[in-house]
C-alpha cells in the first residue's frame, strides 16, 4: 500500500467522517440521522413516481419523449368473500319495490354499510314490479327467492322504508328458525304479537318448507299475517331480538303517509279471502317474467335490480287489477 493510501486508511480508522457526514457540523445524534434517512427515502419514492408517470426528467440513456414504464399498481384489497373474518354464510336482502326512489337512494348505501360493518356477506336485490297490476309484496319476495342464486343461503324479507339504527340487531344466519328483526316490541308502528313484517330472516331451507308466501295478496297488507300461519304450520318457531334497549327508536321509518298513499282497497271477495290460509299457492305457482336484470351502484353500494312482470289469473284473484 502506497503512502497516500495508508494515510487515508489511517484517517478513517482514527475517526474521520465520511464525506456526506462532513456536511453537518459537530457530532451527529441519532435523531438527525433518522431524519436524513427519512428524507432520502421520500426523495427516492418521489423520483420513482415522477419517472414512471412521465413528469420528471427522462432516465439516463432513454431518449426524450420515449414512453415511460407504467407505475406499479397498488395491491387491490381482498374482497369480502376472501376475508376469513367475515361470516361464512351469504344473505340475500330481498326488497319489494315500486316507485319509491327517494327511499331506495337512502336504503341501499345505508344497508350496505350496516351489513359490511357487521361483516355479513350479502347481496341486495331490488324487486321492482313493472307490470300494471296492483302491488304484490309476497309474490315479489317469492320471485326474489327464486332468482337470488345458489351463492346465498338465507334471505331477509326487508321493507325499503325501514332502516335499523341499533348496531346490535342481529342479521346473522338464522339456523334455529325464522328471526324477526323488526319485532313488535321494536317496530315503530306495529305491535301485535303475531306480526312478522318489516324485516324477517329465514334460511332458504325454511322458506321452502313454508312453500314461500301466498300470491293472492294484491294491494297493501295481510300477506305477513298469512305467512305467520304458514311458519307455524311448518313447525317452525319465530325468534326475536333480546337485550335491545332502544325500544321504538330502534328503526327509522322513512314512509310519509301524507306523501305516498297505500293501496288498502278491498275489492269484492278480497275482504273475506284476506283472512284465509292459502294451502296450495306459494313458491310452486308464482307466475312472472324477468324483464331485465341490472347490476348497479348507488353511492358506491352494489345492488341488483330485477324488473319483474307479475302475472295474474283474474278468475282466481279478480282484485289484482286497479279497476
Amino acid at each position: 500500500m502506497g503512502p497516500a493510501r495508508r494515510r487515508d486508511a489511517l484517517r478513517l480508522r482514527g475517526g474521520g467522517s465520511p464525506p456526506l457526514l462532513r456536511l453537518f457540523p459537530g457530532r451527529l445524534s441519532a435523531f438527525p440521522l433518522f431524519l436524513l434517512a427519512l428524507l432520502l427515502g421520500f426523495a427516492s419514492l418521489l423520483w420513482l413516481q415522477l419517472s414512471c408517470s412521465g413528469e420528471g426528467p427522462a432516465p439516463a440513456g432513454q431518449p426524450r419523449g420515449a414512453p415511460r414504464q407504467p407505475c406499479p399498481a397498488p395491491a387491490p384489497p381482498l374482497p369480502p368473500h376472501e376475508e376469513p373474518s367475515w361470516a361464512p354464510h351469504r344473505l340475500a336482502l330481498l326488497v319489494p319495490f315500486r316507485e319509491r326512489f327517494e327511499e331506495l337512494l337512502a336504503f341501499v348505501p345505508y344497508m350496505h354499510r350496516f351489513l359490511s360493518k357487521k361483516k355479513i356477506r350479502h347481496r341486495i336485490f331490488i324487486l321492482n314490479q313493472v307490470d300494471h297490476f296492483r302491488f304484490n309484496r309476497a309474490s315479489l319476495i317469492n320471485v326474489g327467492f327464486l332468482e337470488s342464486g345458489n351463492d346465498t343461503d338465507y334471505i331477509a324479507m326487508h321493507d325499503v322504508d325501514l332502516l335499523p339504527l341499533n348496531e346490535h340487531l342481529d342479521y346473522s344466519f338464522p339456523e334455529a328458525g325464522p328471526f324477526h328483526v323488526a319485532s313488535p316490541e321494536l317496530h315503530p308502528l306495529y305491535h301485535y304479537k303475531t306480526y312478522v313484517g318489516g324485516i324477517l330472516l329465514l334460511t332458504k331451507q325454511h322458506y321452502e318448507l313454508c312453500n314461500g308466501m301466498s300470491n293472492r295478496f294484491w294491494g297493501w297488507g295481510r300477506e305477513d299475517d298469512e305467512f305467520y300461519r304458514r311458519i307455524k304450520g311448518a313447525g317452525l318457531q319465530v325468534r326475536r331480538p333480546s337485550g335491545i334497549t332502544t325500544g321504538y327508536e330502534t328503526f327509522q321509518h322513512l314512509h310519509d303517509p301524507a306523501w305516498r298513499k297505500r293501496d288498502q282497497k278491498r275489492i269484492a271477495a278480497q275482504k273475506q279471502e284476506q283472512f284465509k290460509v292459502d294451502r296450495e299457492g306459494g313458491l310452486n305457482n308464482v307466475r312472472y317474467r324477468i324483464e331485465s336484470r341490472t347490476d348497479l351502484s348507488v353511492a358506491g353500494a352494489p345492488c341488483t335490480v330485477l324488473n319483474i312482470l307479475l302475472d295474474c289469473d283474474t278468475n282466481e284473484t279478480p282484485w289484482c287489477t286497479f279497476g
